[in-house]
């Protein structure tokens, strides 16, 4: 699985999808963050809420840890997950960037 710890905002990001929780789900993000899901790109709180109900805990996803990796820059990490829901259904790397403690940028690909 992974030998490192999960920042918070990761964390919650995880935790809050699988309880179905979008409040605490949103809070994880920067005010200002990007989400760019296979090229679709979302933008601030706003985005992020429109992308959690149309592609994440809207269509009841659900994440498994497979493995984690923290990039040598700071706040940045690589993380594979196990989807599953009435959604997308496979693996797949997710990178994000922090930024005080919370995600500043997701990228799905």
């Amino acid at each position: 699985m992974t030998d490192i710890e999960l920042p918070d905002a990761i964390r919650v990001f995880i935790e809050a999808t699988n309880a179905g929780d979008s409040e605490a789900f949103v809070s994880a993000f920067a005010p200002d963050a990007y989400v760019n899901d296979w090229g679709r790109e979302f933008h601030g709180r706003r985005g992020v809420s429109d992308w959690n109900h149309t592609d994440n805990i809207g269509v009841q996803a659900h994440f498994d840890l497979v493995s984690a990796q923290r990039d040598s820059a700071d706040g940045r990490y690589l993380l594979t997950l196990q989807v599953s829901g009435n959604g997308y259904n496979g693996t797949g790397p997710m990178a994000f960037e922090l930024r005080d403690g919370l995600i500043a940028s997701l990228r799905i690909s």
